[in-house]
């Protein structure tokens, strides 16, 4: 998952700068007063995000792969618990009836 942060990361790093040269040189606009560096991220994260999404899939589908084996496992070990204690309680009923 830390992977595809960074990976992603980068992608509107290198868009930001990309629009930031475009910017300086006049060919888009500067944005109004003291918008500039959030009229730059906005544009970045506009362009980076169909890139990201393009370029980042079969990352995406591996980090997906983590989480759901994750929930997965997690599902497991709560399901065995929760037996073990009705388990337990049923045989303390059980010695307690007795």
């Amino acid at each position: 998952m830390l992977r595809y942060t960074l990976m992603r990361f980068g992608i509107f790093a290198g868009c930001f700068l990309v629009v930031w040269g475009l910017a300086s040189t006049g060919i888009v606009p500067r944005g109004a007063g003291s918008s500039y560096f959030l009229w730059i991220a906005l544009l970045g994260l506009v362009i980076s995000a169909p890139i990201s999404y393009v370029v980042l899939r079969k990352e995406r589908d591996r980090a997906s792969a983590k989480i759901v084996e994750r929930v997965d496992r997690t599902k497991a070990n709560y399901e065995r618990n929760r037996t073990q204690e009705d388990l337990a309680d049923d045989a303390a009923r059980a010695q307690s009836a007795s």
